[in-house]
């Protein structure tokens, strides 16, 4: 079984790219900061994950993933390798993502904060415009 599921936040903004021919497809590639389980001398130590995804998750990556967000994604790790212009063998590795979705709650305005139990606290000192009630 090749299966992997890792959290992290983008490092950069995604990268699209249009497959060429009859059969043209959006192809979305990330790299994900994902912290290590222990911390090495105090510190927080972090592996950079190059991630690939296809079709509509790179349509979903174009439109809402940017770089700093935190996302859980699930796939399979795929390994390869090429020959560089200097003739040099290049071993790569990247996750090949199935799934991805949001790892934190969205940011709030600063009127409005957030309760334990899902619903919002609305400050008393806002004057009520934008609300569906008066």
């Amino acid at each position: 079984m090749n299966k992997v599921i890792l959290m992290g936040r983008l490092t950069r903004d995604p990268e699209i790219r249009y497959t060429q021919g009859d059969a043209s497809m959006v192809v979305a590639r990330y790299t994900l900061a994902v912290n290590r389980y222990r911390k090495v001398g105090g510190e927080q130590q972090a592996d950079f994950v190059s991630c690939v995804v296809f079709r509509k998750g790179a349509e979903f990556a174009e439109k809402y993933l940017h770089q700093g967000v935190k996302i859980l994604v699930s796939g399979q790790i795929r390994t390869g390798s090429y020959v560089n212009k200097d003739g040099q063998k290049v071993y790569t590795t990247e996750i090949v993502v199935t799934e991805q979705e949001f790892a934190e709650k969205k940011a709030v305005s600063p009127n409005v904060a957030a309760a334990d139990e899902g619903f919002m606290n609305i400050q008393a000192d806002i004057d009520g415009e934008g609300l569906p009630f008066q």
